[in-house]
């Protein structure tokens, strides 16, 4: 007896016993529904009259159940009162957007059999609350009339065909006492028959389940995505921004206009950076930022710009109709060329910067070239770095289905080569 009781000294037990007496309490407005076809029906048995008035009234109460929202709420009440670690509704179901881009949301609604675990789960619920109540209540009136002969007479059990009478002396008090701890045993076994219910019909169904896995597999990738815009946009500007400062610090007395334009471009640099961090935010924030920066190969001429004004010497061969190169594939093209010289300008040794960009019929080829006293990555260099570049380049890479290929290319010579195919297979 002890050892059933101790679940009580959990605070569950107590909020438990709660629940159930709330969701009992809650059918009671059902009730007079349910009652009305039974007293139309004056000339039924009393037995038919009562099955059927507890046939509707569990008919309605399931039917509640069938709300979405109700499930919402008996979720959120069952992990506050019975401590029941239950994740949330599967309301919606995240879906893949295009390469590149942002995943986008689209309604489920349980079906098939899942559909019912919530009315089941209510008639579970309001059964246990009402058998509860009735029978902890009884006992707990019993358990404190008894002790005393406050009930102003004999009260006569049988047990096991042996006839107790209990008339107000110590029998009374153990007979009270008994009463009492099982009413408290009762209302634990309540509490312990909603726990182990509530994740079986409350909880995601297999379903569910693949589609919870799904929406997290699609958030980690957005978020993955984000550290690559991030780590594109914000290390390149402050890659550029640095040596930036350091060529207008030099020439700020020997050539003033050299030293403003630097200064100039820290200045663009900064705020098309702070573009897309306000962007990267509201999607991290779940807001949708009224434009959102989409840079492609079309604002490749900008960057090369400023990257001429940070004082690198740069020999560009583009060909090939790069507007018409495919929205998605052009806005990878740039951040992938963006990584590229961005690390061409943390490694490099002095000397031009090659760069290729070739449009073709069936694919898109990316070259950056340049010199270098250290291969890009983890290791000492002009500038710290997290070696996640090359990493993420060629993740992003291969999301597109294209080739990479990056590493010494001659003499003191670091290439990175990109292809990327027009038209994704199906």
């Amino acid at each position: 007896m002890i050892r059933g009781l101790r679940p009580l000294l959990r605070g569950s037990t107590y909020t438990g016993v709660l629940f159930a007496y709330a969701g009992a309490l809650a059918s009671l407005p059902l009730l007079p529904f349910a009652l009305a076809p039974a007293l139309a029906w004056r000339s039924a048995p009393e037995a038919a009259r009562i099955v059927l008035v507890l046939l509707l009234w569990a008919v309605l109460t399931g039917s509640v159940g069938l709300a979405r929202t109700t499930r919402r709420v008996l979720v959120a009440a069952a992990r506050r009162l019975l401590r029941v670690p239950l994740p949330d509704p599967v309301a919606g179901r995240l879906r893949a957007g295009p390469v590149g881009g942002p995943a986008t949301s689209a309604g489920a609604a349980p079906s098939g059999a899942g559909r019912w675990r919530t009315p089941l789960w209510l008639l579970v619920h309001v059964l246990l609350g009402w058998t509860g109540a009735l029978v902890s209540g009884l006992l707990i009136l019993l358990g404190l009339s008894l002790p005393g002969g406050r009930l102003g007479g004999q009260v006569e059990l049988n047990l096991s065909g042996r006839l107790l009478r209990v008339d107000g002396g110590w029998q009374s008090w153990v007979l009270g006492l008994g009463c009492l701890l099982l009413a408290a045993a009762g209302c634990a076994a309540v509490t312990g028959a909603l726990r182990w219910t509530a994740p079986r019909l409350l909880g995601p169904s297999p379903a569910e389940r693949l589609a919870l896995a799904a929406e997290r597999e699609l958030l980690l990738a957005e978020r993955n995505r984000l550290a690559h815009e991030l780590h594109d946009s914000i290390g390149h500007t402050l890659t550029a921004a640095t040596i930036q400062a350091a060529v207008a610090g030099e020439l700020l007395a020997a050539d003033p206009a050299a030293a403003r334009a630097a200064l100039r471009s820290i200045e663009e640099s900064a705020r098309a950076a702070l573009e897309d961090l306000d962007h990267v935010l509201g999607v991290l924030r779940e807001e949708r930022p009224e434009t959102a920066p989409t840079r492609t190969l079309s604002d490749l001429p900008e960057l090369l710009d400023r990257l001429r004004h940070a004082g690198a010497v740069l020999e560009p061969d583009l060909s090939g109709d790069l507007a018409q190169v495919p929205g998605t594939l052009s806005r990878a093209a740039y951040r992938i060329l963006q990584e590229g010289l961005t690390n061409a300008l943390r490694h490099g040794a002095g000397g031009p910067i090659e760069v290729r960009v070739a449009a073709g019929a069936d694919g898109l080829e990316l070259d950056v070239v340049n010199r270098t006293g250290a291969a890009p990555g983890p290791g000492p260099g002009a500038f710290p770095t997290t070696g996640h570049g090359l990493p993420g380049l060629a993740e992003r890479v291969r999301l597109l289905h294209g080739e990479i290929d990056f590493g010494p290319a001659g003499p003191r010579h670091w290439r990175l080569a990109v292809r990327l195919p027009l038209r994704l297979p199906a």
